[in-house]
């Protein structure tokens, strides 16, 4: 008891994944040493008193052979059992061995009619040797001459064969102590990487990004957590590099409207008699309203990057299409093709702004006309094609278009009030609602960019 508490104590001052394993491998080989234990000492015991019994029924046999050939004598001669008594069913004895004699006959039941022999355990008897004693009786002859033979020994104690028992006894610590001895070294052999890879980890986190955790040989538990969390660092080192960049680049493009806002005020201070309020005050408006488009893609940005759980209907692309189509005049001509409702699970504004954005995009590049193709590629896959007939964009251009503040020299010069958000919003947008948003050549061959928007259904 003393030390179960002392090992839970030692458990709960040091919680240590080696030390809860250890114990618990400790506790579990004392009990099943101690069950077997005691298991053996219990058929060590019965064995015992099974061999003793045998010991009995021979020098009984011997009596009764004794007493058929005539030699039986009233001292009786064992080699074997000291406690021997011959009496008959009126209790009176006619032979005894030396420690019985003087002794009143044994006070045990005859055996069964149908058999001569009977044996047992009996107490509190008149017999030297013990409190108890097992007892084999054979009766010889029938009816009232019936003679009984019964032949005594103490009854074994808790632990008849005290060597064996210490043994034992000796065996269940050295045993705890030996699993518990290979526990530990097993723990630490097997924790050893896990803790390389925490202090790496700890190193990194507060060092150096680029590093990475040590990857253990063995391809096991403690391997896939160092694939892992080298996936996880690598994943954080591009979130830490988009996050500077995006800030880097926030700066910048906030930086050019404020300076122009600056600018025109400065002058307009300067010299109030020369300068025409109003080509000021539009300037200004100007400036005004590319600051607040930066803000708002900077917001829709923050939004789909903290949430992507936002609420979800069944919309219309086609239907949405002609709305955001059809919201504000544009200088190119705009012609949506469909042949009927084409519906997908997302969010309507996110899907409209999503719309709007490659619309617009489209437009800024066009030359005359563009053209929206919304059709089902399959049973589970809904296409959006916003197609220009402008210049085109390079192969090389195609992927970096989407990256945040990406503006191509084309595009600056057609519309120098972008803000270089449109496209990264509509691609996050697509991959939000589990689609993908990519940008092709034109499937006639003809100069212009294709948008390939595909949202499952």
């Amino acid at each position: 008891m003393q030390l179960s508490r002392w090992i839970w104590r030692a458990a709960l001052r040091n919680p240590e994944i080696r030390v809860r394993v250890t114990i618990t491998a400790v506790l579990v080989t004392l009990f099943l040493s101690t069950a077997l234990c005691a298991t053996v000492l219990f058929l060590v015991r019965r064995q015992v008193v099974s061999d003793t019994i045998e010991e009995l029924s021979k020098d009984s046999r011997r009596v009764v052979t004794l007493y058929h050939a005539g030699r039986l004598q009233q001292e009786i001669v064992a080699p074997n059992s000291e406690l021997q008594q011959v009496a008959d069913r009126r209790d009176r004895v006619y032979a005894a061995t030396p420690r019985m004699r003087g002794r009143p006959a044994l006070p045990f039941p005859p055996p069964p009619q149908d058999n001569d022999r009977r044996d047992g355990r009996i107490c509190d008897v008149d017999a030297p040797g013990g409190e108890c004693f097992l007892v084999v009786e054979y009766q010889i002859g029938l009816g009232e001459d019936a003679l009984f033979v019964y032949s005594l020994a103490a009854e074994p104690g808790l632990l008849p064969r005290p060597l064996l028992t210490a043994l034992l006894l000796f065996s269940i610590p050295f045993f705890a102590g030996l699993v518990g001895y290979g526990t530990w070294r097993s723990a630490t052999r097997t924790l050893g990487p896990v803790d390389e890879i925490r202090r790496e980890l700890d190193e990194i986190t507060a060092t150096d990004l680029q590093r990475r955790v040590p990857r253990p040989a063995r391809r096991d538990e403690v391997g896939l957590l160092a694939e892992s969390i080298n996936a996880t660092l690598d994943r954080l080192e591009q979130a830490v590099a988009r996050q500077r960049g995006f800030v880097s680049d926030v700066s910048h493009e906030l930086r050019s409207p404020l300076a122009a806002l600056r600018m025109e005020l400065e002058l307009a201070l300067s010299a109030p008699e020369e300068t025409d309020m109003s080509e000021t005050l539009q300037a200004i408006l100007i400036n005004t309203d590319r600051l607040a488009a930066v803000v708002d893609d900077l917001l829709a940005l923050a939004r789909l990057e903290a949430d992507r759980n936002f609420q979800r209907e069944t919309v219309d692309l086609t239907e949405l299409t002609d709305q955001e189509v059809l919201r504000r005049p544009r200088r190119a001509q705009v012609t949506v093709l469909s042949e009927g409702a084409v519906t997908v699970p997302g969010g309507r504004g996110e899907l409209a702004r999503l719309l709007t954005n490659l619309i617009d995009n489209a437009v800024r590049h066009a030359s005359r006309e563009v053209t929206v193709i919304l059709r089902l590629e399959s049973p589970a896959t809904a296409v959006v094609e916003v197609i220009d007939d402008g210049t085109g964009i390079a192969p090389e251009d195609r992927e970096r278009v989407f990256e945040r503040f990406t503006r191509l020299a084309e595009g600056q010069h057609r519309d120098a009030g972008g803000t270089g958000l449109g496209l990264a919003i509509s691609r996050d947008i697509a991959e939000a609602h589990r689609g993908s948003l990519i940008l092709t050549d034109r499937a006639d061959g003809a100069p212009g960019a294709r948008f390939v928007l595909r949202l499952p259904r």
